[in-house]
């Protein structure tokens, strides 16, 4: 009985460490971002129901992420000022700055290379949303029938918020590695190893109880 209840508690253990190297799951898509101040911030609606005013900067990022909260921000020149600088202001018009950022090489499907990251000054109607001023200046674009974003500038050739099997990091955006994170068996493996190695013992010492008791 002794044995039997070892050998379930290593390999439940087992499952344990396992389960805490193991990385989550992710998601292979464009993130759509808000420029709030001196920060990004990522957008609630999606770029066919955001209307954005004159002098907004919006962004793009094509990454692999597990949720809106583990989202990639776009990198580079985010002032609308340098965006916009040789798009002179038009009555009747406004003007939107896009920061398209393509992604890393880890997070690009299996073949395709990512574009480098650019700029882009989209002038527009008034009325124009998100995916009008992107349409202007990153055609072509690709949705799917839930009008989810897939590609920009033809970037991704296909696919479209796929899931894959673990979440990718690049070197640019991968948190600096702790010694949580080491590759290595964890601290509460070592532990449950030692709670194992203990009840084994007790395990025996049980077992040579019974031999030498008196009958």
């Amino acid at each position: 009985m002794t044995r039997r209840v070892v050998l379930f508690l290593l390999a439940a253990f087992l499952l344990i460490g396992t389960a805490g190297q193991a990385q989550a799951a992710g998601y292979r898509y464009w993130s759509f971002w808000d420029r709030d101040g001196g920060k990004w911030v990522y957008a609630t609606q999606g770029p066919s129901l955001v209307r954005p005013s004159d002098g907004d900067v919006q962004g793009f990022r094509f990454a692999v992420s597990e949720n809106s909260g583990d989202a990639a921000q776009p990198r580079g020149t985010a002032d609308f000022a340098s965006i916009c600088a040789k798009t002179p202001a038009k009555d009747g018009s406004k003007r939107v700055a896009l920061v398209l950022d393509f992604g890393t090489g880890p997070d690009a499907p299996s073949g395709e290379t990512p574009p480098a990251p650019r700029t882009a000054c989209a002038q527009v109607s008034p009325a124009a949303t998100t995916a009008d001023a992107l349409a202007a200046v990153a055609d072509p674009l690709r949705y799917n029938t839930n009008a989810l974003l897939c590609a920009i500038a033809g970037y991704p050739k296909s696919g479209c918020g796929e899931q894959v099997s673990q979440k990718q990091n690049s070197p640019a955006t991968a948190a600096p590695k702790t010694a949580e994170d080491d590759d290595g068996p964890s601290v509460g493996l070592y532990a449950g190893i030692a709670v194992i190695a203990a009840l084994a013992a007790a395990g025996a010492w049980q077992a040579r109880r019974r031999r030498n008791a008196p009958r």
